[in-house]
C-alpha cells in the first residue's frame, strides 16, 4: 500500500521550481533557484564557476515563506568553496542539516547543480558557428562540459555514430555557449511537480520547461500494489532531436515495476546511463524522492 506523508490529509501536493542563470562575472555564473511547496517558498542564488571547476563562490539562501530555520540559512552560506561535483548533495545536507525547510533546500542545492550544466563559457565565434548545427553544436557541448561524454545516449559513441548518419535538429542559442557580459537570464527553466491520489490509482506528473527542453511526465500507479501500471513521456522539445529521441522509449520499461525503496536505484539501468536520457532519469528520480518523502 502506497501512503506518501505529502498526501497526509489531502488528495495533491505540487511543488513549483524557476531556475534562471546570469552571466554575472567575467568567470563565473549566478544560479538562482525559487522553489515552492504548499508548506514552504525560498530561494536560494549560488555564484560559481562553470565547467570543469563548478566551484560555488558564493551561496544565499533566502526564505520566503513558511518555517526556515536560521541554521540552514546559516548552513547553506559555508557550501562556498565547495564544487557542484559528486558528493555535492551529502555535502549540502552535511551543512543544512534536519531543521525545518533542510530538504526543501538540498533539493533547490540540486536544481543549482543541473542549472550549471546548461550554461558555459567559450569563445563567440565557436558559439555562432553552432546555432543551428546540431554536429558543430554537438562538439562544442563536449568541449564547453567536462561531464557530459557517456552522460545519456546523445554523448554516448552510439549517439555520435547515429548523429552522422540522421538528420538531427538543435534549438541550443549561442548565449548558452557565450553570453554577453552582464546578460541576465542567459538560461531559464520551469518545473512543476505533482502528486495526486484519486480511487485506487496514485498519479506522478513532472513537467520540466526550458531554453532546449520540454518534458512532461506521467506516471500512474495502483495504490494497493505500488505497481506501475502507465509510463508516459511528452517531449516538446529536444537539445537534439533525431537524436535524444532514441531513448525517450525506454520510459515504458517502467510499466510493471513497483515504486519500492529500491526503484531508485533500478531506473538507473532502466532510464540513465549511456543508453538511456539524463532529464528522462533526473524527472522521474525526483518524483520517486516526493514519493518517500
Amino acid at each position: 500500500m502506497i501512503a506518501p506523508a505529502l498526501l497526509a490529509g489531502r488528495d495533491r501536493y505540487e511543488r513549483t521550481m524557476e531556475g534562471w542563470c546570469d552571466n554575472s562575472h567575467e568567470d563565473a555564473f549566478t544560479h538562482t533557484v525559487r522553489l515552492e511547496d504548499p508548506a514552504r517558498a525560498l530561494e536560494v542564488e549560488v555564484v560559481a564557476e562553470p565547467s570543469p571547476s563548478y566551484a560555488i563562490r558564493v551561496a544565499r539562501l533566502r526564505p520566503l515563506r513558511g518555517e526556515i530555520s536560521p541554521t540552514v540559512v546559516a548552513g547553506f552560506a559555508t557550501l562556498a568553496g565547495v564544487a557542484m561535483v559528486a558528493g555535492f548533495t551529502r555535502r549540502v545536507a552535511e551543512a543544512t542539516g534536519a531543521a525545518a525547510g533542510a530538504s526543501l533546500t538540498v533539493d533547490a542545492a540540486i536544481e543549482v547543480a543541473r542549472l550549471a550544466r546548461q550554461v558555459t563559457k567559450l569563445p563567440r565565434p565557436s558559439a555562432e558557428r553552432a546555432v543551428g548545427n546540431a554536429r558543430e553544436a554537438w562538439k562544442l557541448d563536449r568541449a564547453g562540459w567536462i561531464d557530459l561524454p557517456d552522460s545519456c545516449f546523445t554523448y554516448s559513441a552510439a549517439g555520435r555514430a547515429l548523429l552522422e548518419t540522421r538528420m538531427v535538429t538543435t534549438p541550443v542559442q549561442a548565449d548558452l555557449y557565450s553570453s554577453r557580459p552582464g546578460q541576465p537570464r542567459v538560461f531559464v527553466r520551469h518545473k512543476r511537480a505533482r502528486l495526486e491520489h484519486g480511487g485506487d490509482r496514485l498519479t506522478l506528473f513532472h513537467a520540466m520547461h526550458d531554453n532546449v527542453h520540454g518534458f512532461e511526465l506521467t506516471y500512474e500507479l495502483d495504490v494497493r500494489s505500488g505497481r506501475i501500471e502507465r509510463a508516459e513521456s511528452v517531449t516538446s522539445r529536444l537539445p537534439y532531436a533525431g537524436l535524444c529521441s532514441e531513448p525517450q522509449g525506454r520510459i515504458q520499461a517502467m510499466v510493471g515495476e513497483v515504486a519500492d525503496g529500491t526503484l531508485a536505484r533500478r531506473i538507473q539501468v532502466l532510464l540513465g546511463g549511456s543508453a538511456g536520457c539524463s532529464q528522462l532519469y533526473d524527472l522521474t528520480a525526483d518524483l520517486l524522492k516526493l514519493l518517500r518523502s
